[in-house]
This record gives structure tokens, C-alpha cells and sequence, in this order.
């Protein structure tokens, strides 16, 4: 995998269209169809691919055919709802429901 430069500061927008691609399938995905569907790069796509492996909120799996795919953690899961709820208290002003 080419990693290209180091992802020292992640933009939170891009890291959660990841997280929620992986949310919202409910299971493992095939590495190419997780870039098309955040909509990045391939070199941006490998950073953050191996920035979220070193972090612990994805893990890589082998499937049949041969392909990698890409499956959320507990950690992940975990890291996807606090993100969101972070952008939806602080960038769009609403507070969490009861």
C-alpha cells in the first residue's frame, strides 16, 4: 500500500465520510468501492486508510476473491458516534437529544 506522506492532522469531514460509509454498509468493503464512496483520492484514501489501522478503528480482512476490505472496529464504531455528535453540538449547534 502506498502511504505517501504522513497524516499528522486529519480533516474530521473526510474521516467521518469514511467512518460512516463503514457504518452505514455493516460490514467489510472492498478498499477501491471505500475511496469511491468518500469521494477522495487514492494517495489521501491510503493515508487515511493507514492513519485509522494505526489508530485501531479499522481492521483489513481477505475476502474470497482476493481483494482487501476494510471493516470498522469496536473502536471505530465508537470513534464514528462521537464524531458525529461532535459536529452536530458544536459546528451545527444542536444539542443531544434525551
Amino acid at each position: 500500500m502506498a502511504t505517501g506522506t504522513p497524516l499528522d492532522r486529519p480533516d474530521l469531514y473526510v474521516l467521518a465520510r469514511l467512518l460512516e460509509r463503514l457504518w452505514r454498509e455493516n460490514g467489510p468493503m472492498v478498499k477501491t468501492r471505500l475511496q469511491v464512496a468518500a469521494n477522495v483520492n487514492y494517495d489521501v484514501f491510503s493515508r487515511y486508510l493507514s492513519w485509522m489501522l494505526a489508530k485501531g478503528l479499522v481492521s483489513l480482512e481477505n475476502s474470497p476473491p482476493g481483494h482487501e476490505r476494510v471493516a470498522l472496529t469496536p473502536k471505530g464504531y465508537e470513534a464514528y458516534r462521537k464524531l458525529v455528535q461532535w459536529i452536530n453540538e458544536v459546528v451545527h449547534n444542536r444539542l443531544p437529544g434525551p
